[in-house]
């Protein structure tokens, strides 16, 4: 069988495969902590490439994005921008909701909206998980990474705000497809997993 990856991906493996793997690896993070949820949303889907492990772990998945993305094929897509306003067009509240490289394209002046409006479209117990690049790895990143990165964080940054808006709040680091719980500084990339919505 013949799979096509979305046009965001499909290009990423064309001239960096790599990075690819590292993208996809987040996802099965993602899936291996939200196994079995019964109502996931994705914020920030893109092309709907990486949900495909996502959506093989949960019962129901919702993908969001601003752009309007070529997605892959019987993935439940809306064009919305989280920042208008929590989901209300569903007939329920999720049970989980993440975000993938995501939280470094959001200004710091809409960072409490964002989190506010992702956690009034979840069930009061709700779980969360953000993943974006360190602060730290910014000093390597492409000229066009960094054109668009506004709002990268150190480990004690990423927690600070997590820990605003929820009771129970865990971290994790990332070496390409490596998750740990190592030396903060030298995470390249982050995982904060919250629980518990404080709104």
């Amino acid at each position: 069988m013949n799979v096509q990856l979305g046009s965001m991906h499909a290009a990423s493996f064309a001239t960096d495969p790599k990075h690819l793997a590292f993208v996809l690896a987040r996802y099965h993070f993602v899936a291996r902590m939200l196994q079995g949820q019964d109502f996931v949303l994705e914020v920030g889907c893109g092309d709907g490439t990486g949900a495909r492990i996502v959506r093989a772990a949960v019962n129901n998945y919702v993908g969001i994005d601003i752009e309007s993305y070529v997605c892959v094929p019987g993935h439940d897509y809306a064009m919305v921008n989280i920042l208008d306003g929590p989901l209300g067009d569903y007939g329920r509240k999720f049970t989980a909701a993440f975000a993938l490289d995501v939280l470094e394209h959001i200004d710091l002046i809409d960072e409490d909206i964002f989190f506010r409006n992702i956690n009034a479209s979840l069930e009061p117990n709700g779980t969360v998980i953000i993943g974006t690049p360190s602060a730290e790895s910014q000093i390597y990143a492409s000229e066009l990474s960094k054109l668009h990165h506004c709002n990268c964080k150190t480990g004690e940054e990423l927690r600070s705000i997590l820990q605003k808006h929820y009771r129970n709040v865990f971290l994790f680091g990332m070496q390409d497809c490596t998750i740990h719980c190592g030396f903060d500084q030298m995470c390249h990339y982050r995982f904060g997993v919250a629980c518990n919505p404080k709104e």
